[in-house]
């Protein structure tokens, strides 16, 4: 049993401020205005109207400078940058990531076909022979054409059917890949490209962005994971078996109140051996001491085996803490927890770090069976301590709800309702497998809870 030690209250991390997600928002959106204005300075409207092959050209040209600047927005989505990640937490950041990423795969393939047939229009070539004759002769273009083929394959691979067939170290890698088909592309932007060759405004505000997320990159996904491994040296102490096909993994390490973490929220653990390069997103199952931190995994494959079998000293590399299912995010009054399977180990320390008297904490647990109720006695007992309801729902799961069979004759709304009838007031956070927890959304709102009130985190790299 793991006792929570409450963190000193300068600890916490104080709830981000409203704007900084505008700001982000703006960053955004600014740095496509500026694309747009340097196009126009550069005589890209005029251009539109002085011929078939000078406008294709243009409107191509336009078409791969934003594609570009789309890019490096994805790239900068998953930088992990602070500010960004508390503002829209993993889960929100991961979707627009994917969104943002294809917009921008297809406005390059819009600017190749496009720049293709305006450069074949004024050769009075074909389009094929054009092209050929561009990627052979033009300064950059073989290259950039290498990066075209590499970028092709993340979105290929990322397409969601492709993505369950693919193992995740072979989409991962080739994701990786990613990195170097944008990189691949900027010499083609340098030596080819009408905005650079005209304009010295042009050249340094691009500059400066690829160096701004280069610089994101490497600070926030390399360099501070690095600085906190090595600050808090943690390792593994035990492996703890918590009921079937789950174990718990107990952590040592030093200074550990001093990371800015809260209840609810994840990290990335890498653990030394074999697949030490493979990252597994995993929250914490209990407040942090000191000197020790618990996880708890569910056993699902190679991975998540090896977890299984990890021995004492061995050693752990972290990068985090992220997510926003955190007492930060509340926006209402009082909580319901709503944890299915292993998505309800947030939820224990969530509810060791919740604020709130007793009657305004429910914790809703599903599971498959009721063996698979992981932590039950642990979750019990913290509720009866603070007051908090605890309603268990297990059986196997009606088809595209979030309710077990034997609930058939309820709404997933009403079922909600009649569990918590205050629940439009109170914060609800949600964690389990994706179509779970979307029938757990959907119930929510139904029932009357507001969006900002509802908070799920699918844990995503």
């Amino acid at each position: 049993m793991t006792t929570d030690h409450p963190r000193p209250s300068g600890a916490a991390r104080p709830r981000s401020p409203a704007w900084w997600r505008d700001v982000a928002g703006l960053l955004t959106w600014g740095s496509m205005l500026v694309v747009v204005a340097l196009w126009v300075s550069a005589g890209g409207v005029q251009d539109l109207t002085a011929g078939a092959g000078a406008g294709l050209t243009s409107a191509g040209r336009i078409a791969g400078l934003v594609a570009a600047d789309l890019l490096l927005v994805q790239v900068a989505l998953m930088a992990r940058v602070p500010f960004v990640e508390r503002s829209y937490g993993q889960d929100e950041l991961a979707r627009r990531h994917r969104l943002v990423g294809f917009t921008s795969f297809w406005l390059m393939g819009v600017h190749i076909v496009l720049a293709v047939l305006g450069y074949a229009a004024a050769a009075t070539a074909g389009a094929w022979a054009t092209a050929w004759d561009m990627v052979l002769t033009y300064p950059g273009m073989l290259l950039a054409a290498a990066g075209t083929a590499l970028l092709t394959l993340v979105v290929v691979t990322s397409i969601r059917a492709a993505r369950r067939r693919t193992r995740y170290e072979t989409w991962h890698l080739i994701h990786l890949y990613g990195y170097l088909g944008a990189g691949l592309a900027v010499p083609h932007m340098l030596w080819t490209g009408t905005s650079f060759a005209a304009s010295a405004l042009a050249r340094a505000s691009w500059w400066s962005a690829w160096a701004l997320v280069m610089a994101a990159v490497l600070v926030f996904r390399v360099g501070l994971p690095i600085r906190r491994s090595l600050r808090h040296r943690l390792e593994v102490a035990a492996v703890v078996p918590e009921g079937p096909g789950v174990v718990s993994v107990h952590l040592r390490g030093r200074e550990l109140l001093r990371m800015p973490v809260e209840a609810g929220q994840y990290f990335v653990f890498r653990f030394a051996g074999p697949g030490r390069t493979r990252g597994h997103p995993v929250s914490l199952s209990a407040a942090p001491t000191d000197d020790r931190l618990r996880i708890s995994v569910k056993v699902a494959g190679d991975g998540t085996g090896r977890i299984a079998r990890l021995t004492p000293g061995t050693r752990v590399a972290i990068e985090g803490p992220y997510g926003r299912l955190t007492p930060s995010a509340a926006r209402g009054r009082g909580a319901v927890l709503m944890g299915s399977g292993i998505g309800i180990t947030p939820m224990r320390a969530l509810l060791a770090g919740l604020d709130g008297g007793p009657g305004e904490v429910t914790v809703i647990h599903r599971a498959s069976t009721p063996a698979d109720l992981v932590l039950r006695e642990e979750v019990r007992e913290l509720c009866a301590r603070r007051g908090a309801a605890y309603v268990e729902l297990p059986g196997h799961r009606l088809d595209g709800s979030w309710l077990p069979e034997d609930a058939a004759r309820w709404s997933d709304e009403d079922a909600l309702l009649d569990i918590v009838p205050d629940v439009a007031r109170r914060d609800v956070y949600i964690c389990g497998p994706d179509a779970w927890m979307d029938a757990a959304r959907r119930a929510a709102r139904r029932a009357g809870v507001p969006q900002q009130q509802i908070h799920l985190e699918r844990f995503s790299l």
